[in-house]
């Protein structure tokens, strides 16, 4: 299925990384950690670093009921991206240095969350995107910390995905010159040991769902 087209997600420079399979947004919003979401509070621009999780096409994000955003979050219009550095492009000339990314843009409505089945299956899609199965291993909240905790949903209607890959687009006059190296620096995202927590019992195994997101 094809992202929808509107003035907000056409791109209106370098058209050809544009992504329009919403399988492709899908894969971007998937494997990130963190989203900003940016919102005009007291008439000035904010944007917020948070968590988030996917089910189908709607995005749930959370905080705490007395965070001032989500005070004032329910109907604004917002914009959330995603956004990861696959590399560093190293070219010829300073004007072709670049990165190479994956990127989601997405715009829409924040709906306040209060079906409580909804909300919980919001709540879990965060957990599992950043901890995949730690919903079914910790304690589930209950309902002093649901009450604590506000739950948005953003609808993937209107999105767009951008995408940079390769090596630099270097001029061929500085090609041809010589003398200069260019190239790209992967740049990856690794998981390091474990690190428990001083409190639990000597010699506590890690569980498989930490173990298995380890390298190797």
């Amino acid at each position: 299925m094809s992202l929808s087209t509107t003035a907000r997600t056409t791109l209106s420079r370098l058209r050809e990384r544009a992504r329009t399979d919403r399988a492709d947004l899908h894969a971007v919003l998937d494997a990130g950690l963190v989203c900003h979401v940016g919102l005009i509070r007291d008439g000035a621009p904010v944007v917020l670093p948070t968590g988030y999780g996917r089910i189908d096409d709607t995005v749930y994000v959370h905080g705490s009921t007395g965070a001032g955003w989500l005070r004032i979050a329910d109907g604004a219009p917002v914009c959330l991206t995603v956004t990861h550095v696959d590399g560093i492009v190293y070219a010829r000339s300073v004007f072709h240095h670049s990165m190479n990314y994956r990127s989601a843009v997405v715009h829409g409505p924040a709906r306040l969350v209060t079906d409580p089945a909804e909300e919980l299956a919001g709540l879990r899609a965060i957990v599992e995107q950043l901890s995949p199965g730690s919903w079914e291993h910790a304690r589930e909240p209950d309902r002093r910390e649901l009450a604590a905790t506000a739950v948005f949903a953003i609808d993937l209607a209107e999105a767009s995905v951008k995408v940079r890959t390769g090596p630099p687009s270097d001029d061929e006059p500085d090609i041809a010159a010589g003398g200069r190296w260019a190239g790209v620096l992967p740049v990856r995202t690794v998981f390091g040991g474990p690190e428990p927590d001083p409190t639990l019992p000597p010699g506590s195994s890690v569980p498989a769902h930490v173990a298995d997101r380890l390298p190797g």
